[in-house]
């Protein structure tokens, strides 16, 4: 069991341990209901987890280029 203090807003910060078991991060959304005296929390939902890359997230309207495409023999190399 973990201490927290409350502030004067009415605020606690959920320790890093529980956080992480129950799987809390920024944007989670969390319930509290009141048993027997005794206050619960409920993790009601989970933001998705953020993109480790964010290859391929982009769309372009322009045509798609070979990934072998040398730019040197797009240059016009005849200067007469």
């Amino acid at each position: 069991m973990e201490i927290c203090s409350v502030t004067s807003k009415g605020q606690v910060t959920i320790p890093k341990s529980v956080r992480q078991q129950l799987g809390i991060c920024q944007g989670s959304k969390v319930s509290f209901s009141l048993e027997k005296g005794t206050v619960e929390l409920h993790v009601v939902s989970n933001p998705q987890p953020p993109q480790q890359s964010g290859f391929g997230m982009l769309k372009s309207s322009l045509a798609s280029v070979a990934v072998d495409l040398d730019p040197a023999s797009l240059v016009n190399h005849d200067r007469t």
